[in-house]
């Protein structure tokens, strides 16, 4: 008798945007989407709907191809449940109701034409689920719009969709760029959700907007090459934005080999817009989130108690699971170094606590890579990691942490001073401090659970003592001691050992 199939739990996206039209699989449908597979067609829908009303013949063809593709892809890998969305060009075409049912008999599900609003709020609630606790006003760019939308928290107020997307901007101008200019200014000028972005953050979400990112990367030899969550002083965008308009006036910006062919020609019309939204909005830095309508999507259909738990704890679990020689002794370690903050009066902020929870969570990935190079793909593995709600700097503290878990605490394996650079002094400390706890706790356990809890901390004027019961007091060796008195004198105390 055969048994049933098991129900798959993927869900994946069809998002048919303006310029691109794009297929995401995720794992499941949860808090830490997991991306199984990504493709996306530069298919340049709303290239000529501002001038002619009409999706062009031949973007339409290619856009019809690439969904055949798509369609033939979400059956092989079997994916549960398939949503698809179309966007601003879609929309704006007199043709492209024709389009969308072609599109709906070949992908045989639903499409939801996004409304501007509802577009800018999926938009918002995309970076709700990507950014850690955001402020400020989130632009989404693409071919055919830019919505802009105030969000604060998990509150997300009423949003705007102007015709100023790459495409329809090229398009509109004639491809000219002072008049591109004039048509920027005029439409920005008075936007009311830019009136509140006044020493915010204003949160870049699209792809032309992420290649503006990828080249301020590698022009400044920033270490990492994350795109999501890196950031800019808003002075210093305006520099780059403005560097850019030059560049395409001297028609340099063909050599930019870091962007897309098709994308190449869509910079300068991103680099306007931005450079008018940090005129009018003045925000104190640029944000380049990942997370967008798609993800909005997904995070919009959660429940209440998914949608309220922390992303980059959800990450970290997922990444414990699948990499840690033991889930439960990872959250043992959460246990353990929060009975040490208490004892030694370690002072932490509500960050500085989630950070410490995520490294726990990761101390122990690295355990099949090979002993003398752990430290490093550690490092790499966490600092480029394909998770958000966190910042640079928090992701960068997070793999030092558990880089000196695994290198130890001497000069002679320090990790590469670009990558220290990336933290202020007081949290490099406290990344040593915390792998030396992570040092003493793995060498305890093994990594096994049920140890950690049977060991505990106590004072006594300046010295730091650990304590084992009874049960677990063969366990106790000079090389615990030696690892115990490095952490020790890290907190400014001396340390001991104790068996009861």
């Amino acid at each position: 008798m055969k048994r049933p199939r098991k129900r798959a739990t993927s869900v994946a996206v069809i998002d048919i945007g303006s310029n691109s039209v794009r297929l995401v699989i995720y794992e499941s449908l949860s808090r830490n989407l997991t991306t199984l597979f990504n493709e996306k067609a530069l298919c340049g829908l709303g290239r000529e709907v501002q001038s002619t009303g009409l999706l062009a013949e031949d973007a339409v063809a290619k856009a019809l191809t690439a969904l055949r593709r798509f369609r033939a892809l979400c059956r092989i890998q079997r994916v549960g449940r398939v949503y698809a969305i179309a966007t601003a060009a879609c929309r704006d075409a007199r043709n492209g109701a024709d389009f969308i049912a072609e599109a709906e008999r070949i992908c045989g599900t639903r499409i939801e034409i996004l409304s501007g609003p509802r577009e800018a709020k999926l938009s918002a609630l995309g970076v709700v689920s990507g950014v850690h606790k955001p402020d400020g006003i989130v632009g989404d760019l693409g071919g055919g719009s830019v919505e802009l939308i105030d969000v604060k928290g998990n509150r997300v107020h009423s949003g705007v969709t102007l015709p100023l997307g790459s495409l329809a901007l090229q398009d509109l101008s004639h491809k000219s760029l002072k008049r591109a200019e004039r048509i920027v200014r005029n439409e920005l000028s008075e936007v009311p959700q830019l009136k509140a972005g006044r020493g915010r953050n204003f949160y870049a979400v699209g792809g032309t907007w992420r290649a503006l990112a990828r080249i301020h990367i590698i022009q400044s030899g920033y270490p990492l090459k994350v795109m999501h969550g890196y950031s800019i002083p808003a002075a210093d965008a305006l520099d780059f934005a403005q560097r850019l308009r030059r560049l395409a006036a001297a028609n340099l910006l063909a050599n930019i080999e870091a962007v897309a062919d098709a994308r190449r020609p869509l910079l300068t019309y991103a680099a306007l817009v931005l450079e008018y939204i940090i005129r009018v909005a003045k925000p104190k830095t640029i944000v380049f989130s990942t997370f967008g309508v798609r993800e909005g999507l997904f995070y919009e259909m959660l429940p209440p108690a998914e949608r309220a738990k922390d992303g980059l704890i959800c990450a970290a679990q997922t990444m414990n699971g699948l990499l840690s020689r033991s889930a439960r002794h990872a959250e043992e370690l959460i246990a353990w170094t929060d009975r040490l903050v208490r004892v030694v009066r370690l002072r932490e902020t509500d960050e500085d606590r989630r950070l410490r929870h995520a490294a726990c969570l990761l101390s122990d990935i690295g355990w099949r890579v090979h002993p003398d190079h752990r430290g490093e793909e550690t490092l790499s593995l966490i600092t480029n990691g394909n998770f958000g709600s966190i910042t640079h700097q928090g992701r960068t503290f997070v793999a030092l942490s558990v880089f000196y878990r695994y290198a130890g605490l001497s000069l002679e394996n320090e990790p590469p001073e670009i990558v220290q650079e990336m933290v202020p002094h007081t949290m490099l400390e406290r990344a040593r401090l915390l792998g030396a706890a992570f040092r003493v706790a793995h060498l305890i356990s093994a990594a096994r659970p049920g140890v950690l809890p049977a060991t505990h901390f106590r004072t006594d004027g300046r010295k730091l003592m650990l304590v084992f019961e009874h049960r677990m007091v063969d366990l106790v060796a000079d090389r615990v001691g030696s690892r115990f008195r490095q952490l020790a004198r890290l907190v400014g105390r001396t340390g001991s050992i104790v068996r009861r």
